[in-house]
């Protein structure tokens, strides 16, 4: 199996997940933080719902520096509008994962902040952290949920809400 077959593979998987994760974030939670030292559960729920987006740009560019480009992320409002933005940027990380992309797999993306190198990677490697990452912050999520008394789907199996303990 190509990697590029595989990252998709690996991509519907997560989606399946990371949707209901997302359907569980009420709109009135959206300003809540565990702590202040934490991301509102709007901020993390919105950057989970971006990463696919990782996806295309480590395939179409070379490097993201961040005094070029800083980060603003998407004003979602509603928990309607986070689903709907992440099937935007399921679609757009999808549409790269095209064969006549493989060739592309080795060579070198940059992650930068101006002459502060952070990272260079192949493109391989930034799609597979981007998939990571959507796992990780799906659980940051998980956790944040269960702190509101919210159940959660399960990841791997079932969530304790999902079975009879």
């Amino acid at each position: 199996m190509s990697r590029i077959k595989m990252y998709l593979k690996e991509l519907e998987q997560e989606a399946l997940t990371t949707r209901k994760m997302l359907q569980r974030v009420p709109t009135d939670k959206f300003e809540w933080q565990p702590h202040e030292k934490s991301m509102t559960i709007k901020r993390l729920a919105t950057h989970i719902a971006e990463l696919p987006t990782w996806i295309t740009m480590a395939i179409k560019t070379d490097e993201l520096d961040f005094a070029d480009n800083p980060y603003q992320p998407a004003d979602v409002n509603t928990t309607e509008e986070l689903l709907a933005y992440f099937e935007s940027s399921l679609a757009d990380g999808r549409s790269e994962l095209k064969e006549e992309n493989e060739s592309l797999l080795d060579k070198d993306w940059t992650l930068r902040n101006g002459q502060q190198i952070y990272s260079v990677e192949p493109k391989a490697d930034v799609i597979r952290m981007s998939i990571n990452q959507i796992i990780h912050h799906r659980a940051q999520l998980g956790v944040f949920l269960r702190l509101l008394n919210i159940p959660i789907p399960g990841s791997f199996g079932p969530s304790a809400d999902e079975m009879d303990f």
